[in-house]
Formats: C-alpha cells, structure tokens, sequence
C-alpha cells in the first residue's frame, strides 16, 4: 500500500486546507468501506446537483433524509413485516434483494442547498443547488489613479 504525505503542500497554501483533507481522507482505503446502497452524483444544471440512491424495497415512510450544517444524512430501515396467520405467511426461498438498514452521509459544500427529493423506480433522487450569496460572489475592482494615502500613526510616531 502506498501512502501519500501531503502536509509539506500545507504550507505553501491558504484556504485550501479543507481540499487536502478530502484528498487525505480519499487516499486512505477504510477497512469497512461502505457500498450499500449504490449511488450516483449528477450535474443537471450550471448550479444544479442531484444525488441517486439505489433504495429498492423500501417505501417514502422507511426513509429519513437529514441536513446538518454540511452534512446530508440519509437512513433508511426496513419494518418488520406483521406476524401473520400460518396459511398467508409466505416462506422465501432465496433473499437477493437487500433489507438491510443503512445511513449514507454525504459532506456538502459551503452555500450548497437540499430543495427536494423523490422516491421512484427505486431510486431516491436528491435535488441540490449551489447558491453563492451575493456578498461571496467575486467582484471586479476598477484599477484607478494612486490614492495619496497618508503613513499610518505608528509609522509617524518612529
């Protein structure tokens, strides 16, 4: 296994702290790595996101979907079916189908927003929207003359 030392490019920058961290965190294979359920991460706009998980067999009321912060948390558990009659209750033979319960985090950018979801065809689809607030959005600014700006009073004082 190969390790990759990150912390000698720590120094030479400033704000991107948290992108060499996910870098960190990505390199490192987990030994429990988790791969139930699947899921994909699209782009469907310039500022649109969404996120499929692959939830067959479980219904909207099994499913809780949670933002804290920068996190979205999904879990889902299956119900116990209901004790039922020996002539109606139905013996499986082969249980291919997963009924496991589960909890997938995802972390979220800054000025990242959850506006919607929907369960179908199996798939619970997650609508996100990146929404940079109007003072965090880059401005211009016009190159003028020099402003004569006076020493500050500690450079007087000297």
């Amino acid at each position: 296994m190969r390790h990759y030392d990150l912390s000698p490019l720590y120094r030479s920058t400033i704000g991107f702290d948290r992108l060499f961290s996910l870098l960190d965190q990505a390199s490192g294979l987990e030994p429990a790595a988790q791969t139930y359920p699947p899921y994909n991460i699209e782009r469907t706009g310039e500022n649109a996101y969404r996120i499929s998980i692959a939830v067959a067999g479980f219904a909207e009321s099994e499913l809780v979907i949670e933002t804290k912060e920068n996190t979205l948390t999904v879990q889902g558990s299956k119900v116990a079916p209901a004790e039922t009659d020996a002539a109606t209750k139905v013996q499986v033979l082969h249980q291919g189908i997963a009924a496991r319960a589960f909890e997938r985090r995802f972390q979220l950018a800054d000025h990242v927003k959850v506006v919607g979801a929907g369960l179908e065809n199996g798939l619970l689809n997650i609508e996100l929207t990146h929404e940079v607030p109007e003072a965090a959005q880059p401005r211009r600014i016009p190159i003028g003359k020099s402003l004569n700006i006076e020493a500050s009073p500690a450079k007087k004082a000297a």
